[in-house]
């Protein structure tokens, strides 16, 4: 296989557009066509369907671009890894992080990062945890940030902190006003919950089943802070991240019902692709996570 049509397929497919892609190169926008056609053709597969609206990756297409994206991913750490194997005083971090924890832990953990290391730009793209899993799959991130299980073949992940799920109410709640709350009285409740892909979401569920519980669902939404909103609005109960509610516990805003017989612990993981070199830059990030 030729790594230079490769690359220039690569361009056109991560742009949606061979002049996009010729100008990411410093090529023509005919020499760019040509080469792509010569590839299709050497591999016996047409890579993209051409339509009115412009190039869509076939079926191919969209497989081979899978491997480009770790091919030259790769090529890019060997640089940097040569370039930069006894300094991390410049370069590029490229982070993914779960909701929860890009929203209440890891400011002040760039922060620190940030005065270490302060020639080092870095990137975060945030999302839940199946987002963040996947974007360090598809190799778009050095490393990610959730919270919950990691189940994913292909990932290693180590325990950086633990963090705690806590059920929380509007102080009106009637669970509010009991003095010894149990599991079993969650059963039938109105439950405003995150979306499937949560890294809350999966330890929440797996607890309540232990416990042979079932709520009600009444609301699901994807932003911790909108559910913090609701359920002071009185629509129902939810399980959130102590992380993400010490500030509406000690104003009073919400209120903690904290549960005789169920406890509901997890880990935060530093998720990384096994088969993916850590670069100066992501092993100094993970130094400051820890320290």
């Amino acid at each position: 296989m030729n790594l230079h049509h490769l690359a220039i397929f690569h361009q056109i497919a991560e742009t949606g557009s061979v002049s996009l892609g010729a100008e990411q190169l410093l090529i023509s926008q005919p020499a760019a066509s040509k080469q792509l056609k010569e590839f299709e053709a050497a591999l016996g597969e047409q890579l993209f369907d051409r339509t009115g609206k412009g190039l869509r990756l076939t079926t191919v297409g969209k497989l081979l671009n899978e491997y480009a994206r770790k091919i030259f991913t790769l090529e890019a750490e060997a640089e940097q890894a040569v370039a930069q194997l006894r300094e991390v005083s410049r370069g590029e971090l490229f982070l993914g992080a779960s909701t929860t924890i890009a929203g209440y832990l890891l400011p002040q953990v760039l922060a620190r990062f940030h005065q270490q290391h302060p020639k080092i730009r870095v990137h975060v793209s945030v999302g839940n945890t199946a987002f963040v899993h996947q974007q360090v799959l598809d190799y778009r991130v050095d490393l990610g940030l959730t919270e919950g299980f990691v189940e994913e073949p292909g990932l290693t992940a180590t325990s950086f902190a633990e963090d705690e799920l806590v059920v929380v109410a509007a102080a009106t709640h009637p669970l509010v006003k009991k003095r010894r709350v149990k599991a079993d009285d969650l059963s039938g409740q109105s439950f405003v919950l995150r979306e499937s892909g949560s890294g809350t979401r999966a330890v929440q569920e797996q607890a309540i089943s232990m416990c042979g519980v079932e709520v009600k669902e009444v609301m699901t939404l994807s932003s911790t802070e909108a559910i913090k909103h609701v359920v002071a609005a009185g629509v129902g109960l939810a399980i959130v991240s102590r992380l993400s509610v010490e500030a509406e516990l000690a104003s009073g805003e919400l209120r903690a019902i904290r549960l005789a017989d169920l406890s509901i612990p997890r880990p935060l993981h530093v998720v990384q692709a096994h088969d993916r070199f850590a670069g100066p830059a992501a092993r100094a990030f993970r130094d400051v996570l820890v320290s």
